[in-house]
């Protein structure tokens, strides 16, 4: 089970390829054949090709049948039926795998959650290994995908030690948790966390406690778990508070950002996690006691200023306290808050020409502007590439769309255009896309990049907002043009989109709700809109995004409604009792919502929801057209108009529990770690809410209830009898 598919790999390559194309037995037919079949309009070629098809199913189901016996290999369906032969026990939920069609091409996410590949190949191996610390961490990994670090609680519990078991036979004894040290700075730092080495008094609470947790007992385990990531921005342009002081933020929307860790792999697989393996937050203590580790081309972060490839040195950093912006670094020295994201230069090193960061920052999931891999973008062959930043050929995105423009309208490239920006920098330009019909335009950003486009106040006398217009108002509905915009971070203003436009995309990026923050993470103009869609035909998608609120201008008269999909998203209109969509004056939105998996911050009122399925609305939804469409497995406040609903909260939790079961959410404020995200004091209704057992919103398909379930099931697995075990969740 554990080999390699080596063989089957040669039988898939040595297989003659001739029926891999649709005309591929065709061409083994003698020749006279198939001018007769050209004849009579060429039947026995498309009955061929059917047949071809059809070897080619029969072939690769061959092909997979070998595959899946072995762990590597097989289909998602088939792993806990391997894991049955040498006693895997399947973590709870895999029922709802097998309900949901997942053997049939259902949701791999969820299979994964519930039948981890490496879970499965790792039995054998685990059980060799049961009770020790490092396998309670690697079960983390291999289960959940989250970093954890084990600890022993119980050698931390404070206990009178016999004087005669000191010295040699009592050396490991005496390593146990003592008391606080308050001179110790560096250990008070860590007090309290998965890194506390000063002894406790004896708890009485257990440490899988539903209610409080505890564990400091003589048999308590901890099993301490981050389940946010770290993303980096690399060359990124620092935000000026205040010029004439020199003082700056890492976040170049200017809000506070706490810095993390870049986590570096263990050694081996027995080593125990150490704070540089996890992707932890730094503190003011950390980086001042392991400056060097921490700071560096290549680390966990860097400054540059004016320019300068060679980051500021590490003799010149102070690490201090900058809140409320009271510290003044002395002459010469540049001082550092992590646990706020800011910079203070001295007098003598303040920068003349900006300052640039290196640094990562917490968040839960692949989704708005980041430089994380999105792995959704085909090839693109008949598209033409204008890419923007320093050393290539255009530096203004206006510079790389005039070109494209007189390219096209000169024949020399096809409609499609895809503009790409290769740098983590700031746009600050005006940018007007005036498109002809058939024109397919795509501004993104390249792999391991998040540009930034500010929208500054240009003009006094109009708004100055990305403008998307359609020049031709006679044009066919499949020759309207589409743009795309892709890994981007919009700030300063929002979108416009006017005239007979055809799809408009937004994936992977963010639209500052509010436009810009402050440094709370407050927003800048709550009440502005970031996609305004005025007279026109355009359909909005929206996927693994962030955005403020959308407001809908149209005839409702002579024009159909819109579709707007949003998947995978957070719609955030910064308050609950704000318009995340509408029409101007709060009136109805003369649209067509489609939401899945979808948060929305905010009340809407719109012509209709088509379906709204696995989503979180804090707001009141208000629709003009009952009968059209659906809700399904969702939150939508009391008082809603809808249309019909299916299996929603608080609808299934009755009157009684309806002021209980309410979306509760680590916070709501862009620009914070735990964005948009359940607390886990959430009701359990919305936490499992989803139709697949996972929690309702924009965090669905991180399967985080599942995967808890299924790290508390392999912790009781694989620790001894009698251990009390625990998880604790540090982000």
């Amino acid at each position: 089970m554990a080999g390699s598919s080596t063989d089957a790999q040669y039988e898939t390559a040595a297989t003659p390829a001739a029926s891999r194309e649709p005309d591929g037995l065709a061409e083994l037919l003698p020749r006279w054949h198939l001018l007769r079949d050209a004849e009579e309009g060429e039947p026995l070629r498309a009955l061929l090709a059917v047949v071809a098809e059809q070897i080619d199913r029969v072939r690769d189901g061959v092909a997979q049948g070998y595959e899946d016996l072995f762990v590597e290999t097989a289909a998602p369906w088939v792993l806990p039926y391997l894991g049955d032969l040498v006693g895997y026990r399947t973590l709870p939920g895999y029922e709802r795998v097998l309900t949901t069609g997942l053997h049939t091409g259902g949701r791999a996410g969820l299979a994964e959650a519930v039948a981890p590949r490496a879970d499965v190949a790792a039995t054998v191996a685990g059980r060799r290994r049961k009770g020790t610390l490092h396998l309670l961490e690697e079960i983390s990994e291999r289960v959940t995908g989250w970093p954890a670090r084990a600890v022993e609680l119980s050698r931390h519990v404070a206990h009178t030690q016999p004087v005669k078991l000191y010295g040699t036979g009592g050396a490991r004894r005496g390593s146990r948790g003592r008391l606080v040290d308050l001179r110790d700075g560096s250990a008070l730092a860590l007090a309290g966390g998965p890194f506390d080495t000063a002894a406790r008094t004896v708890d009485v609470r257990r440490a899988d406690s539903s209610r409080t947790q505890g564990g400091w007992t003589p048999a308590g385990v901890g099993l301490f778990v981050w389940r946010l990531k770290a993303y980096s921005l690399t060359s990124s342009p620092a935000y000026c508070i205040d010029r004439a002081r020199n003082l700056y933020t890492f976040s170049i929307l200017g809000n506070d950002s706490p810095l993390v860790t870049q986590p570096v792999p263990e050694p081996s697989p027995t080593h125990l996690a150490t704070v540089d393996n996890v992707p932890g937050f730094i503190t003011r203590r950390l980086l001042h006691d392991r400056l060097a580790d921490y700071y560096g081309p290549g680390k966990s972060l860097v400054i540059r200023r004016d320019g300068e490839d060679k980051p500021v040195p590490p003799s010149d950093i102070v690490v201090a306290d900058l809140s409320d912006w009271r510290y003044r670094p002395r002459r010469g020295q540049v001082a550092v808050d992590p646990e706020l994201g800011r910079i203070a230069f001295g007098s003598r090193s303040a920068p003349r020409q900006g300052v640039w960061v290196d640094y990562h920052y917490a968040f839960a999931a692949d989704m708005g502007g980041g430089e994380y891999d999105r792995d959704d973008r085909g090839p693109r062959p008949d598209a033409a590439f204008y890419r923007v930043g320093p050393g290539q050929r255009f530096r203004q995105i206006m510079d790389a769309y005039r070109a494209w423009q007189h390219d096209r309208r000169a024949d020399r490239t096809g409609p499609e255009g895809i503009i790409e920006i290769t740098h983590s920098g700031a746009y600050q330009e005006q940018l007007d896309f005036d498109l002809d019909p058939g024109d397919r335009l795509e501004l993104r950003a390249a792999e391991g990049t998040r540009p930034v486009i500010r929208l500054l106040d240009w003009y006094s006398n109009r708004p100055d907002a990305l403008n998307i217009r359609a020049v031709s108002e006679d044009c066919a509905p499949h020759e309207r043009p589409r743009v795309v915009l892709d890994g981007l971070l919009v700030a300063g203003r929002g979108i416009n989109v006017t005239g007979p436009m055809g799809a408009v995309v937004v994936r992977h990026s963010t639209l500052v709700p509010g436009w810009s923050l402050e440094p709370e993470c407050e927003p800048h103009s709550p009440d502005e809109p970031s996609i305004v869609l005025e007279r026109t035909t355009a359909c909005l998608q929206i996927e693994h995004s962030v955005l403020g609120t959308i407001e809908v201008i149209g005839d409702e008269v002579s024009e159909d409604p819109l579709d707007i999909h949003l998947r995978d998203s957070v719609l955030d209109a910064t308050g609950h009792d704000r318009e995340a969509l509408s029409a101007p004056d709060c009136r109805h939105a003369h649209a067509v919502l489609h939401l899945h998996r979808t948060t929305v911050i905010g009340e809407i009122h719109t012509h209709a929801v088509k379906i709204a399925e696995n989503s979180v609305l804090t707001g009141r939804l208000h629709v003009a057209r009952r009968g059209i469409g659906c809700l399904r497995h969702s939150y939508v406040p009391a008082g809603s108009r809808t249309p019909r609903r299916y299996r929603c909260q608080p609808d299934l939790a009755g009157p009684a529990d309806a002021s209980r079961v309410r979306p509760l959410f680590a916070s709501e404020r862009y620009g914070t770690p735990w964005y948009a995200q359940m607390a886990d004091r959430c009701p359990e209704e919305i936490r499992r809410g989803a139709d697949d057992g996972a929690e309702m919103g924009a965090f669905h398909d991180l399967y985080r209830p599942q995967r808890e379930d299924g790290l508390r099931a392999r912790l009781a697995e694989y620790t001894p009898a009698g251990t009390d075990a625990g998880i604790f969740f540090v982000t």
